[in-house]
């Protein structure tokens, strides 16, 4: 099987993977939306929210072929199964989904990791972001975030993740 996007109408990313769980069997076809927690700072409250990682796409595990392909077109709210190249549909290329398919656990959702920052060098103590050090971009230690760069379909995406920001402890013995 292999992966393909499916571009939506934004909003109704839970509503179509819901709708391809049910009418198709999940050892022919499996849909993700993956997740990030995130917290958001609303009328001075904090709270905890799951955001899409791509807003307007779902990701699907499946072997494509002129069924699933009309099926999927006809389920309301989505547009089109991305393509490249003028084909019908194209697959997501695997070192795509390694870094997502890494990201996500099993409820497709992209927990908090915990970084340190010594020295203007980031560190993930642990957490999904443990290995892909690489792809963050820019943190915001304010809104306790990190902007990574993902190669998807061909283009950059930039996407948020919640992250700690760890302080590092300093032997106090040594402190003059």
């Amino acid at each position: 099987m292999s992966w393909y996007a499916i571009f939506l109408k934004t909003g109704n990313e839970d509503a179509v993977e819901q709708y391809i769980k049910y009418y198709f069997d999940n050892s022919e076809c499996h849909p993700v939306v993956p997740k990030s927690r995130l917290i958001e700072k609303t009328k001075g409250k904090y709270y905890e929210v799951l955001k899409p990682l791509f807003p307007g796409y779902l990701l699907v595990d499946t072997i494509m072929n002129e069924y699933f392909y009309y099926k999927i077109k006809q389920i309301p709210n989505v547009y089109r199964i991305l393509c490249q190249s003028g084909e019908y549909y194209t697959q997501i290329h695997d070192e795509e989904m390694e870094p997502i398919l890494q990201l996500i656990n099993k409820e497709n959702i992209i927990d908090y990791s915990k970084i340190l920052i010594e020295d203007s060098k980031v560190f993930v103590n642990s957490g999904p972001l443990k290995g892909l050090e690489g792809f963050i971009r820019k943190l915001d230690k304010r809104k306790g975030r990190a902007k990574l760069s993902l190669h998807f379909m061909g283009t950059i995406k930039e996407v948020e993740l919640g992250v700690e920001i760890l302080t590092p402890s300093y032997d106090r013995n040594n402190d003059f």
